[in-house]
């Protein structure tokens, strides 16, 4: 579709009829945040400069992920659902359709059809889409042009032993010549992303530029001033935390205003139980995490001045998102090895500081109740967004990042690509609810090694794994999954697991490991 065309659609849906060029996107992806870290969520972290983001633009509250990295990254990436993709788990071959860890050639990446617009197409940080198994070792085989990246994630600091990185497509570790010493590896992300902003200027090229930090994700790495920084702030406990971030998303009006207060889940204990030496411990690994946060919120005012000095800053839509909710790795009371101030230590936060970080939602990373996939969504673009600092309640999906930059980038998705015929795209155009629009959107679907959800309109059905009995909540008016309807509508909990089932059989869920 030739740009003039989207941008008369786009100025028919309210949007600012100041669009003349191809906007420039930034896409950031963030690992393992919790839906309430962030202040503009209900968080008590500084995050000013993605706060500011969020007050410049627009803050979607009803926003899902994929429950979990790999998948997240295949379905933002691709517009389908993970397992269409063939990345239904994580990057191992287990010889199925919806499973062979890498994506396959029945879809394609953002990349590869901004490219063919016009655009440079550049990624830093974290790819986790292949590299196993020799299948599909890197994003310059999917159309990035420029990148630096690393197969997975698991580091910060660049003297990380076995550290293995690649600059665009040539594999280079920690140390080689071209990086900056004694790096981070959230600034090193944003460093060389402007590089590549850089490169696209110089060739009178609008960029496409995703960022797929490392961050919060565990092992907790931070240097020892920012740690300090923390230190004692969290001495109150998650029970506590969490009422506050509770009360803070009240009033910011980011969550439904009689949505309850999820149940603390079983295997996490009450703070007050913890021996003292316990809780100090607990407050230090949550004062790395904070640290890791704040690291993180800097490096993305790096980036918004560095677009800002070029001059490109008006005229780019910055998305940032998190690609599933606060990690309960290592169990409630988490994981102390080595010194979070240096590289291979490995210091987990776990399901404890999960229940806070994933306010006001039950369960976390990996299962599909809410605290696992949703995420707050913000974005961000001067020249293309009219209204500022305001809430969205559209329900949407990150297989919806597709359709919406193939409208406001003047793109085609392509029905074949190098001989493959490619599967249609599963999302829809967020564009209507940029100016606060209704989406004409079907049914969402999940699945995580066994843990299920499908979002009909205001009713979700849920699983906890494949042993677990259906749940049936109205989301629109219990959020937190307080009030199991299951019982009551068991006519409608039957329609929707046909539904369910459907899907999965169609999307190569099933067959499953």
């Amino acid at each position: 579709m030739p740009i003039v065309c989207v941008v008369g659609v786009l100025m028919g849906q309210g949007l600012s009829a100041k669009l003349p060029e191809k906007p420039n996107v930034v896409v950031i992806l963030v690992d393992d945040m919790g839906f309430s870290d962030i202040g503009c969520f209900g968080g008590e972290i500084p995050t000013p400069n993605i706060d500011a983001l969020a007050a410049g633009g627009l803050r979607f509250t009803r926003f899902y992920n994929a429950g979990r990295c790999s998948p997240s990254r295949a379905s933002l990436l691709t517009g389908l659902y993970s397992n269409q993709a063939g990345v239904g788990r994580l990057v191992k071959d287990q010889k199925l359709p919806g499973y062979r860890g890498g994506l396959n050639d029945r879809c394609v990446t953002l990349a590869e059809v901004l490219a063919p617009a016009g655009y440079l197409t550049a990624i830093t940080g974290k790819w986790h889409v292949g590299g196993e198994d020799g299948l599909e070792p890197g994003p310059w085989m999917r159309g990035f042009e420029r990148g630096l990246n690393a197969p997975t994630g698991g580091f910060y600091f660049g003297s990380a032993k076995g550290l293995k990185l690649y600059l665009n497509g040539e594999e280079i570790d920690g140390k080689d010549h071209r990086l900056p010493k004694n790096w981070y590896a959230t600034d090193l992300w944003t460093e060389y992303g402007l590089k590549f902003v850089d490169e696209a200027i110089s060739e009178k090229k609008p960029f496409f530029l995703y960022q797929a930090n490392c961050g919060p994700h565990f092992p907790l790495q931070a240097p020892a001033e920012d740690i300090a920084a923390f230190r004692g702030k969290y001495r109150m406990g998650w029970d506590e935390l969490r009422k506050k971030r509770y009360a803070k998303q009240k009033e910011l009006g980011v969550i439904g205003e009689n949505w309850e207060l999820s149940a603390r889940p079983k295997e996490v204990p009450a703070w007050d139980s913890l021996s003292e030496e316990k809780r100090d411990q607990l407050d230090h690994v949550m004062a790395v995490y904070a640290a890791v946060m704040t690291r993180l919120d800097k490096s993305v005012g790096d980036l918004v001045a560095g677009l800002k000095q070029r001059g490109v800053l008006n005229n780019t839509l910055i998305l940032f998102m998190s690609d599933n909710g606060g990690s309960g790795e290592s169990g409630a009371k988490g994981a102390f090895k080595g010194d979070p101030t240096k590289a291979n230590s490995r210091w987990l936060s776990g399901a404890g500081w999960a229940y806070a970080q994933d306010t006001p939602f039950f369960l976390h990373k990996r299962f599909n109740h809410e605290g696992g996939i949703a995420t707050p969504l913000i974005v961000y673009w001067p020249d293309g967004i009219d209204t500022k600092g305001e809430l969205r309640k559209q329900t949407g999906h990150l297989i919806d990042l597709m359709p919406t930059l193939v409208d406001v980038c003047g793109a085609t998705y392509p029905k074949d690509f190098k001989g493959h015929a490619v599967q249609p795209m599963e999302g829809v155009s967020l564009v209507p609810a940029l100016s606060n629009k209704s989406l004409d959107r079907n049914e969402i679907y999940w699945e995580h090694q066994g843990n299920a959800a499908l979002r009909s309109g205001n009713l979700k059905l849920v699983r906890k794994l494949k042993t677990g009995k259906w749940e049936l909540y109205d989301i629109e008016t219990d959020g937190t999954e307080t009030h199991n309807l299951a019982s009551e509508q068991p006519e409608k909990v039957e329609v929707l697991t046909k539904k369910w089932q459907a899907w999965a059989e169609r999307a190569n869920v099933l067959p499953a490991p």
